[in-house]
């Protein structure tokens, strides 16, 4: 089995750390890599970030199905082109928000989400929403550190981020919302007490799951192959 984690934003250092966490929980019959796209943001904080990541996600899609990957996993929590990406792959695409959220909802009665900057909690109330997550949804919490700058040195200021969070929230779990975050998960756990829930590695082992399972989009109707036309300018390589 092939996974491709596609990390939608062109930071090759998070791309790199992206795939060790995505490596160290996968299978032993499974090859899991990561890439960037060739274009688009360094990272994506906005919605403008946000729409002008999913071209280079979805060339690295369709680059994909011509070498044979199994499945994808989209590693950016705003969860970037999803539909669109369902749409060409024949097998499952995941994406990080999606999985963790999920995977937090077996943990315990609610969760709550910390991320980078306030500028993105809309979009995670959003995902929440779209995924029948708002219910166990507790809140959504912004660290206030970019995604580029979440190095070591971030780590305790991310720690606290999320014990404030788990205190005014009441929950039982915690979302981390970056994929920058991937390698925290377990020492945010220990530090404050709770289940703390990566993205990245939910999202593999979801994808995993799937295909052993014989599953992927179902191709009926809304994420059947997009329909063939030509596209102008800078999107002319994007036409089927």
């Amino acid at each position: 089995m092939i996974i491709k984690v596609v990390n939608p934003n062109t930071s090759l250092e998070m791309t790199a750390l992206v795939e060790r966490s995505a490596k160290a929980v996968a299978g032993p019959d499974t090859s899991v890599y990561a890439v960037s796209p060739a274009m688009g943001p360094a990272s994506i904080e906005s919605h403008y970030d946000e729409a002008l990541s999913v071209p280079g996600l979805l060339a690295e899609i369709a680059a994909g199905e011509e070498s044979g990957v199994d499945g994808y996993v989209v590693a950016c929590f705003g969860d970037p082109g999803l539909d669109a990406a369902r749409e060409l792959a024949r097998g499952p695409v995941v994406g990080i928000a999606e999985a963790a959220m999920r995977t937090a909802a077996y943990l315990g009665r609610g969760f709550t989400v910390v991320t980078t900057l306030s500028r993105t909690r809309g979009r995670a109330w959003d995902l929440a929403e779209r995924y029948g997550m708002r219910g166990l949804c507790l809140g959504v919490h912004a660290c206030e550190i970019p995604v580029l700058e979440l190095d070591s040195g971030a780590l305790d200021v991310v720690v606290d981020a999320c014990a404030r969070a788990v205190e005014e929230d009441g929950a039982d779990v915690v979302v981390l919302g970056c994929a920058g975050m991937t390698d925290w998960a377990a020492p945010i756990s220990a530090a404050i007490g709770v289940p703390v829930v990566d993205g990245v590695q939910a999202a593999v082992l979801t994808v995993q799951a799937l295909v052993e399972l014989g599953l992927c989009t179902g191709k009926r109707d809304e994420f059947a192959a997009p329909p063939p036309k030509r596209y102008a300018g800078l999107l002319r390589d994007f036409g089927c």
